[in-house]
């Protein structure tokens, strides 16, 4: 891999390795990736970074939720509708970065993730099993303003969008862990691919690098879900409460320092 040292080169396909995988369970990758490729891979131009993260990012949630869809038995009503909706709310979100201080946002969206992580330790039986089954028209509805609301998000700022798909997929939809993080990756990629066209479009995509790292982002993808559906949500809902413990250190620390 050129324009990267040797142990560079090792420490950031081990991180994209380590992305993919805990993406690909319960989101959260970006958490791990990110920082990794400013740490590893510098690039004058931090468009590029950004980019280079995405573009290996995407590969491993596509990975993950073709891996799920031949996995599990999917409610694509609850799927489809907001994937549909997530796409233009996520460029709308990217258009208003500029338009607005998202630095304002960051301790409403810490409370949101505590608030998050402490009803999921104190629920010890959520997302443990299906809880409810809701109507196709129900979940049509449901989805629709879901993702519209976590798509706007994500292009807006970003880190948790998977975990909050997670819990919306439990707490709205009745979900269980595993269907709840195979559904939020289908949606996830989709709001990755808008964020992909407009870093290609603007060739902030620094192959040689992203290639790796997408390959090693795509390993880590597929151990993962096979783990997830091996282990099942019991499994899976500790890794998310610890992933929702990053979250929440990493954006108090970029609030309070």
């Amino acid at each position: 891999m050129q324009y990267l040292p040797d142990f560079n080169t090792y420490a950031l396909l081990f991180f994209g390795f380590l992305a993919g995988f805990i993406d690909s369970i319960v989101g959260g990758g970006g958490l791990i990736q990110l920082p990794a490729v400013l740490i590893f891979a510098p690039t004058e131009n931090i468009s590029t970074s950004f980019g280079t993260n995405k573009f290996a990012g995407f590969l491993g949630t596509l990975t993950a939720a073709f891996r799920y869809i031949k996995g599990i038995k999917l409610n694509y009503f609850a799927i489809i509708p907001g994937a549909i909706t997530a796409l233009p709310a996520s460029a709308l979100g990217a258009a208003l970065v500029s338009h607005i201080e998202k630095e304002r946002l960051k301790p409403a969206i810490l409370i949101l993730l505590i608030l998050v992580g402490i009803y999921t330790f104190i629920k010890k039986d959520f997302g443990k099993i299906q809880t409810k089954t809701v109507s196709n028209q129900k979940a049509i509805i449901y989805s629709l303003f879901s993702g519209l609301a976590i798509g706007f998000y994500d292009g807006f700022f970003g880190p948790g969008t998977g975990s909050f798909l997670v819990f919306i997929y439990i707490g709205l939809f009745g979900f269980d862990f595993i269907q709840a993080s195979a559904s939020a990756k289908i949606i996830n990629g989709v709001t990755n691919l808008s964020a992909l066209l407009y870093f290609g479009y603007n060739h902030n995509i620094l192959y040689p690098i992203a290639i790796p790292l997408g390959i090693s982002n795509i390993l880590g993808s597929i151990l993962g879900t096979r783990i997830a559906l091996s282990k099942g949500t019991v499994f899976v809902r500790k890794l998310f409460l610890l992933v929702v413990l990053g979250f929440i250190l990493k954006i108090a620390s970029d609030t309070l320092f």
